[in-house]
């Protein structure tokens, strides 16, 4: 017997600086919260300043921290001052190098794979098989666009790529906006989206209606499930 349960899909909104725009994201019915701790991005904010963030971010609500090619020593000094429940890494880290990194700090992460041209569907079946390996606290990959540097991309990949026994665990991320939000979540059915430039005024700096009108074009795809 078919059980049609709708799946509510996740939303991240990512690259978070400003204390207005964490309580205007969080009230507009977000599902997470990013913070960039890669000094190079625009995005990028301090441990302190992301403490103070954090403050306003009620239960149920999940801090995520995004890193690129961190140490353990720098990512303890982060998490000392900014208590992010998720690490999200971003760079060249290995799966050994992720799993001491989470262990480092006793918080579970996700893992951002940039889909490039020639990336194939098992690719990234193995890739998930290889991190679930190496560390009990990973916890799912994050698909983003390959391009050159770190952070997001602001550009999409073919999302037919993704296995369809792989989606229902994945962070669909790169390229996503108000406009392809819907078709997005329709085709593919991530567990969750994650969205930065999308729905932004300035770097760093998120809109509000933006931020409304893709929670809401996201929850559009689910309700035509």
């Amino acid at each position: 017997m078919q059980h049609n349960m709708q799946h509510k899909t996740r939303i991240k909104i990512c690259g978070l600086t400003r204390a207005e725009d964490v309580r205007f994201v969080v009230a507009s019915g977000a599902d997470a919260l990013g913070f960039v701790f890669y000094p190079p991005s625009p995005r990028y904010v301090g441990p302190e300043v992301a403490g103070a963030l954090l403050s306003e971010i009620p239960p149920f609500v999940m801090s995520v921290g995004l890193f690129v090619n961190i140490d353990e020593a720098g990512l303890q000094d982060v998490i000392s001052k900014a208590p992010v429940q998720l690490l999200q890494f971003h760079g060249d880290e290995t799966p050994e190098q992720c799993a001491s990194l989470a262990a480092s700090v006793n918080r579970p992460f996700i893992r951002a794979y940039r889909v490039k041209a020639d990336t194939r569907s098992e690719d990234l079946l193995e890739c998930e098989q290889s991190y679930r390996n190496a560390s009990p606290l990973f916890s799912g990959l994050l698909l983003d666009t390959h391009v050159d540097g770190y952070g997001g991309s602001g550009k999409v990949f073919d999302w037919s790529l993704i296995p369809k026994e792989l989606a229902p665990r994945v962070v669909l991320s790169g390229g996503l906006s108000v406009q392809n939000a819907t078709g997005a979540v329709s085709q593919v059915r991530p567990f969750a989206v994650d969205i930065s430039s999308g729905v932004e005024a300035a770097k760093g700096i998120k809109d509000e209606a933006s931020v409304r009108a893709f929670i809401a074009a996201v929850r559009l795809a689910d309700n035509q499930e």
